[in-house]
C-alpha cells in the first residue's frame, strides 16, 4: 500500500525542514475507516491525528443521544487540538465522515517537541484559530440560514478537504452532520441536482459546477475559507 506522504497535511508541510526531520519518525500513519470514532465525549485524548486524505467530523452529542456537527477537520489541520490546550478531554466527539488515513502522534511526543521547538505549536495554534472561527460560524449558520445554504456550505468546506469533485456521503448521514431531518436535505439536494450544481445517487454526491454552489452558499464558507487560508498560508484555486 502506498502511504500519501505526511506533507499533504498542511499542519506538518507548514514546519521547517530541520522541525518535519525530527518529527516525522514519531508519527505513525493509520487508516481511517468511515464511522471510526477517534474519540468519545468526555474521554481523555491520547493522540493527535493530522489527516492528509480523509475528513473528520467533530460533533456535539446531547444526553438525548441527538448531535450536530460543530467543525470538520481534513488535511488542513489537526484532530485532538485539547491535547496542546490544557483540557486533554472535549465535550465533543470525531468521528471519520470521509474515509482515508492520517498521521498519529501521541500526547506525550507531542508535548516534546513543544519543549524542543516552538515551530510546530505556532502551526497548531493558528490552525486552533481557524477552528473556532469555522465553530463560531457554523453555529450562526445553522441558527440563521437556510438549509439550502447550510447543504451549500457543507459540501463545500468537504470538498476543500478532498482533492476530487466526489463526496461518498448519504443523506441521513448529511442530516445528522447539520441537525435537521432528513427529508430536508433529501428535498435541498434535489433542489441542487435540478439546478445542475451536483449530481446525486447512491450515496455519492459529485459537485457539477462549484462556482455555482459557492454563489448558492451564504457568507459563512468564506469567512471560514478566508481565515484558514489567511492563518496557514493556503491559497486554493
Amino acid at each position: 500500500m502506498n502511504r500519501p506522504a505526511p506533507e499533504r497535511n498542511h499542519i506538518l508541510n507548514a514546519l521547517p525542514l530541520a522541525a518535519r526531520e525530527h518529527l516525522y519518525p514519531h508519527l505513525k500513519h493509520v487508516v481511517m475507516p468511515f464511522g471510526m470514532v477517534l474519540y468519545e465525549s468526555g474521554a481523555v485524548l491520547r493522540h493527535i491525528y493530522f489527516p492528509v486524505d480523509s475528513i473528520v467530523s467533530l460533533l456535539y452529542v446531547l444526553s438525548s443521544g441527538a448531535s450536530a456537527e460543530i467543525a470538520v477537520v481534513g488535511n488542513e489541520g489537526a484532530v485532538g487540538v485539547s491535547l496542546f490546550m490544557g483540557g486533554e478531554t472535549t465535550p465533543s466527539r470525531a468521528v471519520v465522515q470521509s474515509a482515508g488515513s492520517a498521521y498519529r502522534l501521541s500526547g506525550a511526543r507531542l508535548k516534546r517537541e513543544f519543549d524542543r521547538h516552538g515551530q510546530l505549536l505556532n502551526v497548531l495554534l493558528r490552525y486552533t484559530q481557524s477552528l473556532i472561527t469555522q465553530m463560531a460560524q457554523t453555529a450562526v449558520c445553522n441558527r440563521h440560514h437556510a438549509l439550502d445554504q447550510q447543504l451549500c456550505r457543507w459540501l463545500l468546506l468537504s470538498l476543500d478537504r478532498l482533492e476530487s469533485n466526489e463526496l461518498r456521503v448519504t443523506q441521513e448521514l448529511i442530516a445528522n452532520m447539520i441537525g435537521v431531518r432528513r427529508e430536508g436535505v433529501t428535498e435541498a439536494a434535489g433542489r441542487l441536482q435540478k439546478l445542475g450544481v451536483i449530481r446525486y445517487s447512491r450515496g455519492k454526491i459529485t459537485v457539477l459546477d462549484r462556482p455555482r454552489l459557492e454563489a448558492l452558499s451564504c457568507e459563512c464558507y468564506a469567512v471560514v475559507k478566508t481565515e484558514t487560508d489567511r492563518l496557514m498560508g493556503l491559497h486554493r484555486g
